[in-house]
């Protein structure tokens, strides 16, 4: 999926205006108090600082799956707090993302063709923080935590089983690109090749040299989900649609199949890789 944001608000904070951070802050909050606590002692209790613990009551923060498991716990709200954690986490994502993310998580297969920046789903925690680092207008070093962290948190894909069927086809600019700076793009390049390494994993690399390219339009990501339905997910400059016509997801496969054919093969590919990380 391209890996672009959204413009943030004046505040750079993370949507404070999405209806589930609010429903959930207003439940925390009234948990809190029929548990006679103050907000400096839910902090003490679950780790956190009075402030932090203020801004996910008042809806302006995501709060993370290991404090809303403590707080469900702390406040005996009886797994009321705990059956809001997968809508909170998506509150995560910008609003365009959310849906695509949720595909993503459902996928049996999911094919990503990227020339922009490194596929999310690859990204080092370095390289993800850079490029939310150098999104304009910038973004607040809050949310730019927070946005590394929940792309990181989608990785935990490669651990579910069964794990997916993945495929890559990632422009070489891609990897030429020193986002966050030279040291941080070898770690981006030794990662690409780890990840490569999995057997339900194929990366492609499409070589500058080529005098033929199908994916000059741009990024595009094609999700098949269990019932064997099949999604595609365009996105241009924060701008995204989820294509489910069939007409318009067929278009993609057969041009996601041309990419590929001109792409080198997995193999070479991950030599490829190998010879750009010794040009560092």
């Amino acid at each position: 999926m391209s890996e672009h944001q959204p413009d943030e608000g004046p505040q750079g904070e993370s949507e404070p205006g999405s209806g589930v951070l609010h429903v959930f802050g207003r439940q925390l909050k009234r948990f809190r108090v029929r548990a006679g606590l103050e907000r400096p002692d839910l902090g003490a209790a679950t780790g956190y600082s009075p402030s932090t613990i203020a801004s996910y009551e008042q809806g302006r923060r995501v709060p993370p799956p290991t404090f809303i498991d403590k707080a469900d716990e702390v406040l005996d709200a009886g797994g009321v707090l705990q059956e809001m954690k997968d809508e909170v986490q998506r509150a995560q994502y910008p609003a365009f993302f959310r849906d695509a993310a949720r595909l993503e998580a459902e996928a049996v297969e999911l094919h990503v063709y990227a020339n922009q920046a490194v596929p999310g789903l690859l990204q080092t925690e370095e390289y993800a923080r850079a490029v939310f680092a150098m999104m304009r207008p910038p973004l607040d070093d809050e949310v730019v935590e927070e946005r590394a962290a929940a792309r990181l948190a989608r990785q935990t894909i490669f651990e579910r089983p069964p794990m997916p069927l993945m495929s890559f086809v990632i422009d070489e600019s891609v990897l030429r690109r020193p986002i966050g700076g030279r040291d941080v793009l070898r770690g981006q390049l030794e990662q690409v090749l780890l990840i490569g390494q999995r057997r339900t994993v194929e990366v492609q690399i499409m070589p500058l040299d080529r005098d033929e390219n199908a994916g000059l339009a741009g990024p595009f990501t094609l999700i098949e989900i269990k019932n064997g339905r099949r999604i595609a997910y365009v996105e241009v400059q924060n701008v995204s649609h989820v294509h489910t016509e069939r007409q318009s997801v067929r278009g993609l496969e057969a041009k996601y199949g041309i990419l590929r054919a001109q792409a080198l093969t997995p193999r070479e590919s991950m030599a490829y890789v190998e010879k750009l990380l010794g040009e560092l």
